[in-house]
């Protein structure tokens, strides 16, 4: 693991210190995030950034249940854009990469519209673990992936995990 992407998921862990569910989700996100990524053919420095992406992607979630008793979509992307950069300044990475770590955490909700092949597949590897996380419907399990779903390993592996068919 390269050695940024190392730091961060060490800084992700602390920061949700105490709540496994948080921890486990940002970490089977950034998994399917990598490998449908290298599935895709990503360049390295791409992949490397949205990996950067999916560990911190819900990093508003305790600040939102705090502040608001909830956390849906639209608060996360208000308020977790700034979490990331405070969290990403502190490592080496560099204003771009930050200002685009910033663009999808605020955008890791929104489906249309996709602003370039890594909110893609952070939108994808998101879904594919609250689909199982929420236990969705077989009905919300087709239209998910039907709508959803654009990369060919995206579409693969979700259609593995719950069954579907063309």
């Amino acid at each position: 693991m390269r050695e940024r992407i190392r730091q961060l998921f060490h800084e992700m862990i602390a920061f949700d210190r105490g709540d496994p569910d948080l921890i486990q989700h940002f970490t089977k996100v950034h998994a399917y995030a990598a490998l449908i990524a290298e599935s895709e053919g990503l360049d390295a420095h791409t992949a490397e950034v949205l990996e950067a992406a999916a560990l911190v992607h819900d990093i508003a979630i305790p600040l939102c249940n705090e502040k608001y008793g909830a956390h849906p979509g639209p608060l996360q992307e208000r308020e977790g854009p700034p979490l990331a950069r405070e969290m990403l300044s502190r490592l080496p990475f560099t204003d771009r990469e930050i200002d685009r770590v910033c663009t999808l955490v605020g955008e890791h909700h929104t489906c249309h519209p996709i602003d370039g092949i890594d909110h893609q597949i952070l939108l994808e590897a998101d879904f594919i673990v609250n689909s199982f996380e929420n236990g969705f419907s077989p009905k919300t399990l087709r239209e998910t992936w039907e709508k959803i779903f654009a990369t060919r390993t995206g579409r693969s592996i979700y259609a593995a995990m719950f069954g579907l068919t063309e």
